[in-house]
């Protein structure tokens, strides 16, 4: 929602929105940068919707009783949904669509990023920010460009990958999110197929990871293709794996693998996506957006070095999430904090309205401790950095990992600030 807020300020229109955390005062890394590109903050109680507001735009989030959508309603306001708007400023553009269950936000940054290094001057609009394309008045999710060649993330979630009309299309795996594996295959293979120009999907193409052995170095990763060597500054093998799909686009799309190359070797990383916050002590902080089983696996596995542990804190985003994936996540934290790692479980968090609150993370934790998994800990999020630096000690590797809190950034900070002493 706030990309496509500042596209449409980008292209001129009058943009006014509202958002819980602003109501309730919560922090937010949004909010500042969308208010000094133009957009104009209001109260989410439906004041700011007229009869000569043009339309209201949502998110599949946002409830039906939300003030701003029965105000809309009273006002003969159309409301239309955040996919619709933005397929209609892909119109007539050159537009490459990247979906998958995971690593998709990464691939969306890093074709980006390469094709601005190439000097295309892309628009690209994304689930996560970039650090360098942030700004006082930029989040660092979009990048304005002055061609017609758009990049963007197309989300599986709420199935509104199938609103857009694009050219190439890049798939980059299937897990269990939010539907089961042969759901969301299904989903893939028919998004991959719409493309008009091609498509990079590993889900399609199984062979394009088959006997994939990228070579792991502290902060990168590197792989061989085509006779050339690639490196990209981001640990894990999901990263490199991800940093190959690019690759393979870029051929198909005929651009020089070199330059490509050297463009991938200068990748600035993104935030909340194995961002390392810091180190002191020798203890390193990373902050991770991971929120499903196969996510929290490879972050987990990726920031892992010899001779140390694994402190993993991790929120659950929502009850239904935690709800669907309970059984999966119990089995993945079982076999990640089976040996001398810890696990910390945040309490769910909650963004109000009508969820179903009956289960929580002290469900999971049992759950988890009965699938073989070590002592897990529920704990708020104040009283983690306290705990951490009494538990951590030189060698020891602390991952913050979870979706939607916007509070959990600065839990990261606060921990490495507790470690510091």
């Amino acid at each position: 929602m706030s990309a496509l807020a500042q596209v449409l300020v980008a292209r001129g229109d009058r943009v006014t929105g509202s958002d819980r955390a602003l109501d309730q005062g919560e922090p937010s890394e949004t909010l500042d940068p969308l208010a000094a590109a133009g957009v104009e903050l209001v109260a989410q109680d439906g004041g700011a919707v007229s009869a000569q507001t043009a339309c209201v735009v949502m998110s599949t989030a946002i409830e039906a009783d939300n003030p701003d959508l029965l105000a809309a309603e009273r006002c003969g306001v159309p409301v239309r949904h955040r996919s619709d708007v933005l397929a209609e400023c892909l119109e007539s553009k050159q537009v490459i669509a990247i979906s998958g269950t995971s690593g998709k936000s990464t691939v969306t940054a890093m074709v980006g990023w390469v094709m601005q290094e190439l000097g295309l001057d892309p628009t690209v609009v994304n689930g996560a920010i970039v650090p360098v394309w942030r700004s006082e008045k930029a989040v660092g999710n979009v990048r304005l460009g002055a061609s017609d060649l758009w990049v963007i993330e197309a989300d599986e979630s709420d199935r509104t990958l199938n609103a857009y009309d694009f050219d190439w299309a890049v798939v980059t795996n299937v897990s269990t999110d939010h539907f089961g594996v042969d759901e969301a295959r299904a989903l893939f293979k028919a998004f991959a197929q719409r493309a008009q120009a091609g498509s990079v999907s590993a889900v399609d193409d199984p062979e394009l990871l088959a006997g994939f052995e990228p070579s792991m170095q502290s902060g990168a990763s590197s792989f061989a293709y085509g006779d050339i060597d690639f490196t990209v500054p981001m640990p894990g093998y999901h990263n490199a794996a991800n940093a190959l799909l690019v690759v393979v686009l870029m051929e198909r799309m005929g651009y020089s693998l070199e330059r490509v190359g050297e463009a991938l070797a200068r990748f600035p990383g993104l935030h909340r996506r194995l961002e390392c916050v810091g180190e002191a002590g020798g203890i390193r902080v990373f902050d991770d957006y991971a929120h499903n089983p196969a996510k929290i696996a490879a972050a987990w596995h990726a920031v892992r070095r010899e001779g140390g542990r694994v402190i993993g804190i991790w929120r659950p985003h929502g009850y239904g999430p935690l709800r669907q994936m309970m059984e999966p996540l119990a089995a993945e934290f079982s076999g990640l904090n089976s040996g001398p790692d810890e696990l910390v479980v945040l309490p769910v968090y909650d963004a109000g309205g009508t969820a179903d609150r009956s289960v929580s993370s002290e469900m999971l934790a049992e759950r988890i401790q009965q699938a073989g998994g070590s002592t897990v800990f529920v704990m708020s999020p104040e009283d983690v950095p306290a705990w951490v630096a009494e538990e951590a000690t030189e060698g020891d590797t602390v991952l913050v990992m979870g979706a939607r809190d916007p509070g959990l950034p600065a839990l990261a900070d606060a921990v490495l600030a507790a470690l510091r002493g």
